[in-house]
């Protein structure tokens, strides 16, 4: 759901599709988190949006095409898959690492979020260098 959403980041308005993984993110928005692979404030959606625009996230944007490379089941209700993701329009290809974990109880029951988005290749340093 959050590739799809990507592949139509501007449909139905501007930067919907990151609107999207920002809800589907398995973060609390009141602490730091490692989301990205390096810990940051990611509470207020600006700020996860502005990373979405650095060299290492903007091949999700508008993405032309992916494939699942691997999965690994961790537990029960936890999943990582490796994709590689290509973006046409930018001339870029990218593998990004997406670790799923799946809610249990309460009214999101069942529901999966993505707790962690890694792009290969990507250093804290690097990172912190552009944003």
């Amino acid at each position: 759901m959050q590739l799809q959403a990507l592949h139509n980041n501007h449909s139905p308005h501007s930067d919907a599709g990151i609107e999207v993984l920002y809800r589907f993110a398995g973060f609390d928005p009141f602490q730091r988190t490692s989301y990205f692979g390096v810990t940051l404030d990611l509470g207020q959606y600006e700020r996860f949006r502005r990373i979405m625009y650095t060299p290492y996230f903007v091949s999700l944007l508008n993405l032309s095409d992916w494939e699942l490379i691997s999965s690994l089941e961790v537990s029960e209700t936890q999943w990582v898959a490796r994709v590689h993701v290509v973006n046409a329009y930018r001339k870029e290809a990218r593998n990004y690492l997406f670790w799923m974990e799946q809610r249990i109880g309460s009214k999101y029951d069942g529901v999966w979020y993505c707790s962690k988005l890694l792009a290969e290749g990507l250093t804290p340093k690097t990172l912190y260098g552009v944003i």
